[in-house]
């Protein structure tokens, strides 16, 4: 409770500094932005496994089963360069309502699996029918930029939104006939923000690789950084 105290006690005392500064200096406000196309470079199939049953235990050993299954699939197919990710595992109640009267129907297990792999991979096929053989699994394909990549592009944004912002400042700034302008203040969106591919195609390299699996090509995608300026004259 103390500690509660402090902080509207350090907010009551900081907020009017903010205020009375915006009032009393003289601001240009401007929002800097970047964008890069990118093509992805990851591709991340996305499998969710549910399992019934009136035990725990057979909840779980069913669903523990078709991961094996899945697991011992891919490396039966010699798959090359990928992650077998499991994650978001749970056990809840199995509820159900029958003429607006809820019951305990045992349990469902639940448990996601991700294979990410590069977008690249010449195995994207094989993963494919992995998947469909290891049993009755439903998926869905994203094509995304990896974090690395990002993380990569993250100061080149960064310095374009700056300049973006910097352009925008000293023309309002000449427009209005201001002698010079300096920073004030600057905040920055924490990451770049990657915008989904629009669309994937499939398609083949030629007429005469009809029985050859389809080679799938997802467009660009754009990551995007935006950052906020204030400039005092």
């Amino acid at each position: 409770m103390k500690n509660y105290l402090t902080i509207l006690l350090a907010l009551a005392l900081v907020l009017p500094v903010f205020a009375q500064d915006n009032m009393t200096i003289p601001l240009i406000e401007v929002e800097g932005f970047s964008e890069k196309k990118v093509a992805p470079d990851e591709a991340s199939f996305q499998i969710n496994l549910e399992e019934k049953s009136m035990k725990v235990t057979d909840a779980v050993s069913v669903l523990n089963k078709k991961t094996k299954l899945l697991s011992d699939a891919l490396t039966k197919a010699k798959i090359k360069d990928y992650k077998l990710i499991a994650d978001n595992y749970s056990v809840d109640v199995n509820r159900i309502y029958r003429s607006g009267v809820q019951r305990d129907s045992g349990y469902v297990a639940r448990q996601s699996l991700r294979i990410v792999t590069s977008s690249k991979n010449e195995d994207l096929q094989k993963i494919v029918e992995s998947i469909q053989g290891a049993g009755d699994m439903s998926f869905n394909l994203h094509f995304q930029i990896s974090e690395a990549t990002q993380k990569s592009l993250e100061d080149e944004l960064l310095a374009a939104a700056l300049k973006n912002a910097e352009s925008r400042a000293l023309l309002i700034a000449q427009t209005l006939n201001i002698k010079s302008i300096r920073v004030h203040r600057v905040s920055l969106d924490s990451q770049p923000i990657a915008r989904p591919y629009a669309k994937m195609e499939m398609m083949r390299t030629s007429a005469d690789m009809a029985d050859a699996p389809p080679m799938l090509n997802p467009d660009d995608q754009s990551i995007q950084k935006r950052v906020y300026v204030k400039y005092t004259y």
